[in-house]
């Protein structure tokens, strides 16, 4: 499995401070059956994250993990929010899109339900060669989720749930309803640390996925779509 949304590079924004938390949720990743997690530090304006230096950020976590016998690869991304895309120049986006690929970013939308203004964003987005993936949309739900997600879907953006929210949706839960409609498209895991907080795990966000979505529109999400993403690819539609 690819977990494409991991605060995991340690010192940038809201995860771990050390080294020893973010060789913990590696550890953690590992277990659970994940191969690949994407770093993907907040992009925002409440956190100095500096662009150019996600690459030897990510380098220094994967070369600590190999020292330490840790089968897990890091991928280089962001969580770039809403609010500072139209900042960033060409060149920046390409450093934060998911795999450093230059396809697609994982957008953080504004507080607050859905609205206009994401949807216009993605436009200006595609305009300048980039695909959107929406983070954790159960944090901005609205009364009108189903359409604000139909919409965003309709201009290609996929919609990327937390996987500890799926996992423990009940039996009649929305996000499952949106599941068997076709608005989720991937998980991820959003962890920040590995003592407290949302773990490090996929696993059981598809195992819950599975009871409602057929096998081959899991797989897709699990398999194919992650390490499209990573390289920057477009996708096949979904079974």
């Amino acid at each position: 499995m690819i977990d494409l949304h991991c605060h995991i590079l340690p010192g940038l924004d809201d995860g771990p401070a050390g080294i020893e938390d973010s060789v913990a949720m590696a550890r953690q990743a590992e277990q659970d059956g994940i191969a690949v997690v994407c770093a993907t530090p907040h992009i925002r304006h409440d956190h100095v994250v500096p662009i150019d230096a996600l690459a030897a950020h990510v380098g220094a976590l994967q070369h600590e993990l190999t020292e330490r016998g840790v089968g897990v690869s890091i991928a280089p991304g962001g969580e770039l929010a809403a609010t500072e895309a139209d900042r960033l120049s060409d060149t920046e986006l390409r450093l934060v899109s998911l795999g450093a690929a230059g396809g697609w970013l994982l957008l953080e939308p504004a507080p607050g339900p859905l609205g206009e203004e994401l949807e216009d964003l993605v436009r200006r987005l595609k305009a300048r060669g980039y695909a959107a993936i929406i983070a954790h949309p159960e944090r901005h739900a609205g009364a009108d989720l189903e359409q604000r997600l139909g919409a965003l879907a309709s201009l290609g953006c996929l919609i990327q749930w937390t996987a500890a929210f799926i996992a423990e949706a009940g039996a009649d839960d929305v996000a499952l309803h949106l599941a068997r409609d076709g608005l989720v498209h991937l998980l991820g895991s959003d962890a920040h640390s590995p003592r407290f907080g949302r773990p490090v795990r996929l696993a059981s966000g598809f195992r819950r996925l599975a009871r409602v979505c057929a096998p081959a529109r899991v797989a897709w999400m699990r398999d194919y779509a992650p390490r499209a993403v990573l390289g920057g690819r477009a996708l096949t539609a979904a079974p």
